[in-house]
């Protein structure tokens, strides 16, 4: 039985009430189809893992191309998605508006605003600018009627402004313009995720697991997370098997890293 947009978004609130759970990062419908099989009971995009398959570099794709990737997500399985849309689209908060009413419109149960420029030598925008757009997402969200949950995003550990008290200072104001859950990108430690978690409560937080994170995912339920994000890095494991095998061909011209690949018969099977 098919489940409706209303039931998916239902059931992707109640993800984050009861308990820790894993959000994996397909960046196509075969991914998202694999995942949702091994038993993953939510999606998210990732906005360079999608970039990286058209040949992009990651924020340089369109919001036209990045809405018809949500809408082929969302068809791709029966699971809510959470959709990776970046910094809203907006140079102000009537567009960021314009861009999230387009956003749920698609059907993803979810989406997250980030408060970064794009500009190296200003990475962040000041919190009341970023304030105003997520109040801009939210009014936007509660307008179309839909249950679609807001994820706010503080960037100081990805663009190299590693300050866990403004980061702190960020996720609490946004929590105040109406996020439902809190995201800072790169933190990694028991002590800034406790912090970060203890500052926002009892909204839900969402950490993204990297390769440096020194923490088991029962060690991050247990510090109070609720949501357990990949990012890009499915993607960027996907790219990894693929650069060494035309590498070796290229360089050394060895086929040996083909070796370790499922057959066809194999994939195919994945999607029967």
């Amino acid at each position: 039985m098919s489940s409706t947009i209303a039931q998916r978004r239902a059931a992707f609130r109640a993800l984050h009430e009861s308990g820790c759970f894993t959000l994996p990062n397909p960046w196509d419908i075969g991914t998202a189809r694999i995942l949702a099989a091994q038993g993953f009971k939510a999606l998210a995009t990732t906005s360079a893992g999608h970039a990286w398959s058209l040949g992009q570099p990651d924020g340089q794709l369109s919001r036209a191309v990045t809405l018809e990737h949500l809408r082929q997500m969302v068809a791709a399985t029966e699971l809510p998605v959470n959709a990776d849309f970046g910094n809203g689209f907006g140079a102000d908060p009537a567009t960021v508006a314009e861009s999230v009413r387009m956003a749920v419109a698609t059907g993803v149960a979810g989406l997250s605003i980030e408060d970064s420029t794009d500009d190296p030598q200003q990475p962040l925008r000041e919190i009341d600018d970023a304030v105003q757009r997520l109040c801009a997402a939210r009014s936007a969200i509660d307008e179309t009627g839909a249950d679609t949950l807001l994820a706010g995003r503080a960037e100081n550990f990805f663009v190299g402004q590693p300050d866990l008290d403004d980061t702190i200072a960020r996720l609490q104001a946004y929590a105040e313009a109406g996020a439902d859950c809190l995201y800072a990108p790169g933190i990694r430690t028991r002590e800034e995720v406790r912090a970060v978690v203890e500052a926002v409560a009892p909204k839900p937080v969402n950490l993204l697991l990297g390769p440096a994170s020194e923490l088991s995912l029962q060690e991050i339920a247990a510090l109070g997370v609720r949501r357990i994000s990949l990012g890009s890095a499915l993607a960027r494991t996907a790219w990894s098997g693929f650069l060494q095998a035309t590498e070796a061909l290229a360089e050394q011209r060895r086929f040996d890293g083909f070796a370790d690949a499922p057959n066809n018969a194999d994939l195919n099977g994945l999607f029967l």
